[in-house]
């Protein structure tokens, strides 16, 4: 598997149509371990070798969306200090835009041991108990839609209640009253958008997207 140093940012994992970058930041890390998970659940663990500005980082050509990953943290174990490095946890990537699969309940996902959860230490692997993070594909065919580009002395952005602003609309279907599918109405607004479920029109600087 080749290795190269990557970028610390951003932060999470980011691919970019031939490999992907791992950032993850961390200021009590001595060390961090990548693990990498195969569709049988297979774990292989990669170093991250480069730390810049307390992100660790590198970059795996060829890892791409559907790659389910976490990380395990090496530093120290001081928990008067709130510090709570412990290899044996996989951990999920808090920038994750996507996950996996679910807690469950077992020993190993806790810090410390249920019989003396004030003084131990609890080294039980806790992988198999856990969710994975994944690599996610951020492109995305827009067809033939395209940004509205309007002005910004043109631009209202507002944020609407769907079940305030639909609920008692009258010329909103009442089945469809304070739904998400009352917005997409073509009566909605004070105008008419045309066809339904696309950007309402009723003042040029209207961009109801339904």
């Amino acid at each position: 598997m080749q290795i190269w140093p990557g970028q610390p940012y951003p932060l999470g994992a980011t691919f970019d149509g031939v490999g992907t970058n791992f950032s993850i930041f961390s200021e009590a890390a001595e060390r961090v371990e990548l693990c990498l998970f195969d569709d049988a659940g297979v774990e292989t663990r990669v170093e991250m070798p480069e730390s810049t500005a307390l992100c660790w980082h590198m970059y795996l050509p060829n890892i791409g969306p559907g790659q389910r990953y976490g990380y395990r943290v090496h530093g120290p174990w001081a928990p008067e200090r709130g510090l709570w490095c412990n290899s044996n946890k996989l951990l999920m990537d808090p920038y994750a835009k996507a996950i996996e699969g679910m807690w469950k309940w077992n020993e190993a996902v806790f810090p410390y041991h249920f019989a003396q959860p004030e003084q131990s230490k609890n080294d039980l692997d806790s992988a198999r108990f856990c969710p994975r993070s994944i690599v996610i594909n951020p492109y995305f065919d827009w067809g033939h839609d395209h940004r509205p580009n309007t002005p910004w002395h043109k631009t209202v952005v507002y944020e609407t209640h769907v079940k305030g602003f639909t609920k008692r609309h009258p010329d909103i279907p009442e089945q469809l009253r304070g739904t998400y599918a009352g917005m997409a109405q073509s009566n909605t607004c004070s105008g008419s958008a045309s066809p339904p479920s696309s950007f309402c029109r009723c003042t040029s600087s209207c961009r109801i997207r339904t």
